[in-house]
């Protein structure tokens, strides 16, 4: 923890957290965004269009009509004549009516270049004279002016001025009043804002849920292979919803099983080795005080200790030998070995003690060449250590078998001796494990570790005695 903190890292809950939250906020803003983007553009849309048909109708109109007539509202009556309530047909012929979506009204005023009215809809005569007054305080009026925005009278209103086809120096200036239009959209997007915000509380509780969703099966895993570390290799249960966890847990579990079952070996190997080193360097010790105190022949005790060290450095080398497979593969690639030869030199090197025991051999080869590439070292140390077990066994004979097939190459090394347990069976390859009248227990772990190294097998059966059966693929290749 003192690591994380000096570097300054954050924990994944907080990245999840963060991630989420920011996500959420983004997606949400940008939505916000377009929506508000997208309500503008279509009430303004409305708005103008609105605005600029009153300029159209009031223009066409005022072309057809009379001088001092507007264009006719719904009532007017279009055939008549200049009689009547000319006020009255002045209030329908400049308003323009209320657009029915957005609920914006729209009218019109005639003004002459000095900004004096000169018509106008009686119903917004306040708003006529604003106009009025805003032009004639030294406002340019043109027609070049479109949907241009002013405050006028408390409000806000869209104007577009055109020239007025009834008099050369008069102007009608359109306006749309779009004051509520303009409070509904700030309402729209205050409470969009609002549901945003409240949307981002609500994100951070749901990614805080999330985020322990995530972090406590990792927090657990960790603490496990924190426990592991200081040697505690039981076996956790995990209660986890996500698939990925449980295969974590699963893997955690199956490696705390193999170091335990490592450990276990380990500590039978400083056992077995200091068992075994103890024997001999217990009589080579006796043996040389024998010498230095003069109650020992010197002779015989030279030749004790001259054996006991040569055992003890052969007990060594196969340690080395099985340390050298388990770290690496085999280096280079060897030339074929006729295995026949070599069978009949590991018998050579081992004829002493199988005569002493009265151990015959027997002998069933191909004919021709059984050929495989493997160093002459490590075919030595894999066939020796089966046919010096089966010496160590047999009762008074021990068979070779060398053959070669299509398929791949297979040597049997069998003795007649009581065969190997059910009980010894399944570990008897293992590294140190000793069976009734074992000598390290290390001469079969090396046999399998070399057979395994070059892509073979090696089995072990009981058919009147002990069979180990060692085969290789004709495909193999020394790695």
């Amino acid at each position: 923890m003192d690591a994380i903190r000096k570097a300054g890292r954050r924990s994944i809950r907080t990245r999840i957290l963060v991630t989420l939250v920011l996500l959420t906020a983004a997606i949400l803003l940008t939505v916000a965004a377009a929506f508000h983007l997208f309500i503008r553009a279509y009430v303004w849309g409305r708005v103008t269009a609105q605005l600029d048909s009153i300029v159209e109708a009031v223009s066409a109109v005022r072309t057809r009509e009379e001088p001092g007539f507007g264009f006719p509202g719904p009532s007017d009556d279009t055939r008549g004549g200049p009689s009547g309530d000319m006020r009255g047909k002045r209030k329908r012929r400049f308003d323009g009516g209320q657009d029915r979506i957005t609920g914006v009204r729209g009218a019109a005023v005639a003004l002459d270049c000095n900004g004096v009215i000169l018509d106008a809809p009686d119903n917004d005569i306040e708003i006529a004279e604003e106009l009025a007054a805003y032009f004639a305080s030294g406002h340019e009026l043109s027609d070049a002016i479109r949907r241009k925005s002013l405050s006028l009278n408390g409000g806000n209103y869209l104007i577009s001025v055109a020239r007025d086809p009834e008099r050369p120096d008069g102007y009608l200036v359109c306006y749309a009043d779009v004051t509520a239009i303009q409070a509904f959209t700030r309402q729209a997007n205050l409470t969009l804002l609002g549901i945003i915000f409240a949307a981002i509380v609500f994100s951070l509780f749901l990614s805080g849920w999330i985020s322990r969703s995530f972090a406590e099966p990792i927090q657990n895993l960790s603490a496990f292979a924190e426990e592991i570390g200081r040697g505690d290799f039981r076996r956790r249960e995990f209660q986890f919803r996500d698939a990925e966890f449980i295969r974590l847990a699963e893997s955690m579990n199956r490696m705390a099983d193999e170091l335990r079952d490592a450990n276990r070996k380990q500590e039978t190997f400083f056992q077995n080795v200091s068992h075994e080193l103890r024997t001999p360097l217990t009589s080579i010790r006796g043996n040389a005080e024998g010498i230095v105190y003069g109650i020992m022949d010197p002779q015989v005790s030279g030749k004790i200790i001259l054996s006991e060290a040569d055992r003890l450095g052969g007990f060594v080398e196969d340690i080395l030998y099985l340390s050298r497979l388990g770290r690496a593969a085999p280096d280079g690639k060897a030339a074929p070995l006729d295995l026949r030869d070599l069978l009949s030199l590991c018998v050579s090197e081992q004829r002493a003690e199988a005569d002493k025991r009265g151990i015959s051999f027997a002998f069933d080869f191909d004919e021709t060449p059984v050929l495989f590439a493997i160093p002459e070292r490590d075919a030595r140390q894999l066939f020796g250590n089966l046919l010096s077990n089966a010496i160590r066994y047999a009762a008074s004979r021990v068979r070779l078998d060398c053959h070669a097939d299509a398929s791949g190459v297979t040597v049997r090394v069998s003795d007649d001796g009581p065969g190997v347990s059910p009980e010894d069976a399944p570990r008897i390859f293992e590294r140190f494990y000793k069976g009734a009248g074992g000598k390290h227990g290390i001469g079969l772990s090396i046999a399998k570790a070399t057979a395994d190294a070059y892509g073979g097998t090696i089995d072990v059966k009981r058919d009147g005695g002990a069979v180990f059966e060692v085969r290789f693929p004709v495909e193999t290749e020394t790695q």
